[in-house]
């Protein structure tokens, strides 16, 4: 999955400010950019003290800076106009930018406090841009002689966006409208914000604890000594703590062999946010379906579905609900079939049971065990971090692209696993800095994400300084990390996150590296997962961690030829979260229900997904994609840019896989471009063609073969 601090919708420079910050921030390191190379964040002199000064100055410079625009007695012209916006807000960016990155990242009541706090405030301060009679007059005066001011493409296509975005943000309501656009858009955002930290919270406070070794039989001795490290930090000696991710399925599901402990673990999972308590989001998730709908309502459309996607490569809810409800049967068809191969395991072992969600992970590898000879314990000690990193993931890259990494240790991180690296081009200068920020905590956000620091601009004469998160568990000290194959193509895909960043070569900051629509950002970071199996990289890292030892042909040829098993289950538990997305998010103001778990359970069964042993991968109440605001209406972009991946890996086999001449032709028509032209239109430069469905078909199973 990628993510990126909260954006005004405006871009805004990276560059100090001419005029000299308020008096205010004395010896606040926020006040002015970064001293460091490429104006990496100085992690070690910045205090969350520092944070709501630089806020509420940010706004006030950037709110004088936008009027001065707004109410210039020359005639609007592009640079006085459009430009100028670009390069308003500095101070403001780079507070919220490094706030934002490090509230998902390394959290604390502090930070908490202060988001609540800020939020509406922000929300209020882009109404204020947007909503500016004035500015609006200059923007849409532009545009509508913008055929005649003989702009280069990229600015052509910037003007237009700036068009398409205050119009988008109510620019053309009546006053009385304007105002109640902006009650309703503060609410929101401070209904996002009490989402966010209720499904990080209520994580963290939902973890399984248990009396004994024993129920956790099948976990490794080192994951039952952490178990019991992480009790005895929450005051629990003598008991065990396996803590949950946010996603419905749990990692230790896999291993359990204690039926009633996966029972436990599986439970709590699904009834977080749901079951009273401080944590609660069923009434949060009421208020936030709510506000969106009268917004959308509010601007002329019909739900909040529509006015979200209007602005996506799929244009609107007929086209998401034809891809979801074609897939949907065959997606569950599949799920069914493979329910019945692990009925027949838990049968043949006299189980006496009927198989359920917590099931389904334990007798999927001992299917995967009958069927391919292998589970996913034997592969994780050859997939050592250290080695997919260096010697996969940034392999590739350089095979494919020519970078090069080089780690550094002289520039400061908020955590001290927090790595750093220089990143060159082939012609050896520097593209960037990259941050890895790996192993998981208490207080980061779950699941998988990249998000940027510095974005590319040749108008700023800025470069990318890009970072990448995962949640793996940290071992005990002095043990190895090893992952799981779906934490190798994590890692894979978030860095195709980072590449989209890092080659950026655009001149407005609003178009750099990942600003393209939500259903097209997936695509890149998708396609580079196919090189985690490529045998030259898989070769290169795929060593055991103690003997250096490759990892089996007949081993990965079984890994290989599993790619498409248990594809019934993953492709109708992430189905079913698309579906509920989009029937929440299309939902009239009226339509809004008063019970959201009913409302969830109908919601499945009408769409024909309602299979008990694959819950939705995320339920309502812990939907951060979905309520959180970053993917609300969108979380079928994965399946979509799946799509136009899947057709990616078959041109990179058409000509050749992993060949440099390959990857700068994808650099060069599309990772580089950002968001300077329709996403559709960068796919069909790059391929030639519009995108077919048959590769996705076939990846996923679901093809009838």
């Amino acid at each position: 999955m990628l993510l990126v601090a909260a954006a005004l919708g405006l871009a805004f420079s990276q560059t100090v400010l001419a005029a000299a910050p308020a008096a205010s921030l004395a010896g606040n390191p926020l006040a002015t950019a970064s001293t460091l190379p490429f104006h990496y964040p100085a992690f070690d002199k910045i205090k969350d003290e520092h944070f709501i000064p630089a806020f509420n100055a940010g706004m006030r410079i950037q709110l004088k800076e936008v009027s001065a625009i707004a109410n210039n007695k020359a005639a609007p012209s592009f640079d006085n106009t459009i430009v100028a916006m670009e390069k308003s807000g500095e101070l403001l960016t780079r507070v919220q930018t490094i706030f934002g990155n490090l509230q998902g990242a390394n959290t604390n009541d502090k930070l908490d406090a202060i988001d609540s706090e800020m939020s509406p405030k922000l929300a209020a301060h882009a109404d204020a841009i947007y909503l500016n009679p004035k500015l609006w007059a200059r923007v849409k005066a532009l545009y509508e002689k913008r055929d005649a001011l003989k702009l280069d493409a990229e600015s052509k296509h910037l003007l237009e966006r700036y068009h398409t975005d205050f119009v988008r943000a109510g620019a053309n309501l009546s006053a009385a409208d304007k105002d109640k656009l902006k009650a309703i858009n503060a609410n929101i955002a401070k209904l996002q914000t009490l989402f966010t930290q209720n499904v990080l919270k209520e994580t963290n406070a939902s973890g399984l604890v248990v009396d004994t070794r024993e129920e956790l039989a099948g976990m490794s001795a080192a994951a039952i000594d952490a178990a019991a490290t992480a009790a005895k930090a929450k005051g629990l000696d003598g008991k065990f703590f396996v803590a949950v991710v946010n996603t419905s399925g749990q990692p230790p599901l896999a291993e359990l062999t204690n039926r009633t402990t996966r029972e436990k673990l599986m439970a709590l999972s699904l009834a977080r946010g749901s079951h009273g308590g401080e944590f609660d989001n069923r009434e949060v998730v009421l208020k936030i379906a709510k506000a969106r709908a009268e917004k959308a309502t509010l601007l002329g459309y019909a739900n909040f579905a529509a006015y979200s996607l209007e602005d996506q490569t799929a244009h609107d809810t007929a086209s998401v609900n034809k891809l979801l409800g074609e897939l949907a049967k065959p997606a569950v068809n599949n799920a069914k079939k493979e329910a019945a191969d692990l009925q027949a395991v838990v049968d043949a072992e006299k189980g006496g049971f009927k198989i359920d969600a917590s099931d389904w992970a334990y007798y999927t590898d001992k299917v995967r065990a009958q069927r391919f000879a292998f589970d996913e314990n034997q592969l994780k000690p050859y997939f050592e971090l250290d080695n997919v990193l260096i010697n996969g993931v940034f392999f590739a890259a350089n095979k494919e692209y020519g970078l090069t990494f080089k780690e550094r240790k002289d520039l400061p991180v908020y955590n001290p696993d927090v790595r750093v690296f220089d990143v060159f081009d082939a012609d050896g200068s520097q593209l960037a800095i990259f941050i890895a920020d790996m192993y998981a905590r208490p207080n980061k956000q779950g699941g998988a994400w990249m998000n940027e620091y510095i974005s590319q601009s040749s108008l700023l004469g800025t470069h990318s300084v890009v970072a990448n998160h995962l949640n793996i568990p940290k071992p005990p000290a002095g043990e190895p990390t090893l992952l799981t194959y779906d934490e190798v193509k994590t890692a894979f895909h978030e860095f195709g996150h980072a590449l989209h960043g890092m080659f950026s070569n655009v001149k407005y900051p609003r178009f750099s590296g990942t600003s393209v629509p939500r259903d097209f950002v997936e695509y890149p970071s998708q396609v580079n997962e196919m090189w985690a199996v490529w045998p030259e990289v898989l070769a290169n890292y795929a060593k055991h961690y103690k003997t250096g030892a490759p990892m089996p042909k007949e081993l990965l040829d079984k890994v290989i030829a599993s790619k498409k098993f248990n594809q019934g289950f993953l492709t109708t538990e992430y189905l079913s979260a698309s579906l509920l997305d989009q029937r929440w998010h299309q939902l009239t103001p009226a339509q809004i229900p008063t019970d959201v778990l009913a409302f969830e359970a109908q919601s499945l069964k009408d769409m024909g997904v309602d299979f008990a042993p694959v819950p939705p991968r995320y339920r309502t109440t812990y939907f951060s994609h979905s309520f959180s605001g970053g993917y609300s209406a969108g979380y079928y972009a994965y399946l979509w840019s799946e799509k136009l991946d899947a057709d990616t890996v078959e041109w990179f086999k058409e000509n050749g896989g992993l060949l440099r001449k390959n990857g700068d032709w994808f650099r060069a028509k599309l990772l580089s471009r950002g968001g300077t032209d329709d996403a559709m239109n960068l796919f069909r430069n790059f391929r030639g063609r519009d995108p077919v469905i048959e590769p996705l078909l076939e990846r996923r199973g679901l093809t009838g073969k």
